[in-house]
């Protein structure tokens, strides 16, 4: 464990975005005696979105900073991972989560709304002293000050600034030099939000709704996913599929005739849950590409989070894996009590997560392929592999593989850390 810092050792950090990683920088941060100031351009603090998973490796910092108990009261633990077959549900695999993910991993696998996981941190950050300024739209960054410039306020001074500002991140453009836009993935999600209470109504969706599991459908070119949220009252649907969107828009409002019809010959279970659908956007997916250093040569800047390592959501990583940056990063900060050795704990947490990061978008990405094999001999391949063999390591069940599960849950960010000393 980091002793903590005195505070007249401690260092001044602007974290720019409140967004999840951006705030869990901020309490690791904080927890170790440094001074912490977001910057969120929002005029509010909200989450968009809807259902976000937590795994293990996520939930074991929770339990470090005291939160596990918040969050598991408005979450809900699956049971079990299910993969079906599109055309009539049937199991190709599962894998457990309950006993398994705690009696191997030591934390729980939990479903959490996002606007109610945001939240939470952002009550312990006020907590722990974390100053949120809101309407601070970032412009760029004076790495030499170092300073966070803005259009219409004085620019904000700190010892660390910490780019933690998304997909669309205006720090790492900075850092770059040039625009550097989200690339394009080429598939898009719809994302619904079901009353328990109309699903019931449903006889085809009792076995859904019995008891909490992850449930993924894989199909041609599109795959579904569906759990449950908020203490088992509300359900929630991602349908992913061919990206159709304009090339201007990234968000738009779906007629929910247009995504049944695109899951018309789908199990029927699944096409029930649509039949429940009332209204729905689609949001394009885009993610980015590894980028050379994460770190600015002044030693004073550090990207972390969507803004360096933005990926698919097919693992449910992308949140945890910004998680695993900020306890990293506040674990690192906390050897720290002088400004000439800011530069050497980026160098080190660079060195630890960026392979981590880059491995996860390299596998999120690669289920895109599995998840979405046509029909024919590649896919039948796939599905013999998941019903007739056990686990192996590169199995397609990504959470059933012995070894990349180990390599994904077992991981504890703060133990790395301190190891990287």
């Amino acid at each position: 464990m980091i002793s903590k810092i005195e505070p007249e050792a401690s260092i001044r950090v602007a974290i720019v975005g409140a967004g999840l990683g951006g705030l869990a920088a901020a309490i690791a941060i904080a927890r170790e005696g440094h001074h912490v100031t977001v910057l969120e351009q929002a005029s509010t603090l909200q989450e968009v979105g809807a259902g976000i998973q937590v795994p293990p490796n996520s939930s074991k910092i929770l339990a470090r900073w005291g939160l596990l108990d918040q969050i598991e009261a408005v979450a809900v633990k699956p049971n079990d991972f299910r993969l079906r077959s599109y055309r009539d549900g049937s199991l190709l695999s599962t894998q457990n989560m309950i006993p398994h993910a705690k009696a191997v991993y030591g934390a729980p696998y939990l479903h959490i709304h996002r606007a109610d996981y945001h939240a939470i941190l952002v009550r312990e950050a006020i907590r722990l002293g974390v100053e949120i300024v809101l309407n601070a739209r970032a412009t760029g960054i004076d790495f030499d000050r170092p300073a966070v410039v803005f259009e219409d306020r004085t620019a904000f001074e700190a010892d660390l600034i910490v780019g933690a500002d998304g997909l669309k991140s205006r720090c790492r453009e900075s850092m770059l030099g040039r625009e550097d836009p989200p690339y394009l993935t080429g598939d898009l999600a719809y994302r619904i939000i079901l009353r328990i209470e109309d699903m019931k109504k449903v006889p085809a969706l009792h076995d859904l709704i019995e008891k909490p599991n992850i449930d993924y459908w894989m199909g041609p070119g599109c795959h579904a996913v569906s759990y449950m949220l908020q203490g088992g009252q509300a359900y929630n649907v991602v349908l992913i599929c061919p990206d159709t969107l304009p090339e201007d828009l990234h968000i738009l409002e779906a007629d929910p005739e247009e995504m049944r019809l695109l899951f018309k010959d789908w199990d029927p279970r699944l096409r029930a849950m649509l039949d429940l659908v009332v209204e729905t956007k689609k949001w394009r997916l885009r993610d980015s590409r590894e980028m050379p250093t994460w770190t600015h040569p002044s030693g004073k800047f550090v990207l972390m989070g969507d803004a360096c390592h933005a990926t698919l959501p097919y693992l449910a990583q992308g949140a945890a894996q910004a998680i695993e940056d900020g306890a990293a990063l506040g674990a690192l900060l906390g050897q720290v009590n002088q400004t000439w050795q800011i530069s050497d704990a980026l160098r080190r947490f660079e060195t630890m997560r960026k392979p981590r990061t880059e491995r996860v978008v390299r596998e999120s990405r690669a289920l895109q392929d599995i998840f979405h094999l046509p029909d024919g001999g590649a896919q039948m391949k796939r599905d013999f592999n998941l019903t007739q063999m056990k686990p192996f390591e590169g199995y397609p069940n990504r959470w059933a593989d012995p070894v990349f599960q180990k390599y994904l849950f077992a991981y504890d960010a703060y133990e790395e850390a301190l190891s990287s000393a």
